[in-house]
């Protein structure tokens, strides 16, 4: 074989060309930017988002009748009814502190008559620190829960009136 038909001779698997005492061609990479694509940059998560999050959570519990205040309630529904001025009824009764790794969250709920409010704020806080977690990869320090109303079964709601016009 002549030395031109040595060097246009496909290589061997081996990395190696046929026949020949070079040593194995090696090509470097260079990867850019560096590590994994999933942390490269940052990500901000807003307090209304983890609010959403936790009030839904809240919310999922039996024995949670609502979130807020009544007068929290009563001035919600109201903002409901003014065209472009309903905040989500998901964060009502929930304040959220989110740093860079960690949040914090306040709760304010009414139960039900008759369940046991430890039982129901154990509950709560086991089902919004699972969720928070789950969703944003925030360390929840803390959820303080304050009850601030039970439901009795023979109550009416303390939504007004809708007005006729």
């Amino acid at each position: 074989m002549t030395e031109t038909s040595q060097r246009n001779r496909p290589e061997n698997p081996g990395g190696e060309p046929s026949g020949s005492d070079e040593a194995p061609r090696r090509t470097s990479v260079t990867k850019r930017g560096g590590g994994d694509p999933a942390s490269r940059g940052r990500t901000t998560i807003a307090d209304g988002v983890v609010e959403k999050i936790a009030g839904l959570a809240a919310r999922d519990v039996v024995g949670v009748h609502a979130m807020g205040s009544g007068l929290a309630r009563s001035f919600g529904a109201v903002r409901d009814r003014v065209p472009g001025g309903s905040k989500s009824t998901a964060t009502r009764g929930v304040k959220a502190e989110v740093g860079e790794v960690q949040t914090a969250l306040d709760l304010e709920i009414v139960v039900d008559y008759g369940v046991s409010i430890i039982d129901v704020a154990g509950a709560v806080r086991e089902n919004v620190i699972s969720a928070v977690e789950r969703m944003t990869g925030l360390e929840v320090v803390e959820v303080n829960i304050a009850v601030s109303d039970v439901k009795l079964p023979d109550e009416e709601e303390d939504e007004p009136e809708p007005r006729l016009q």
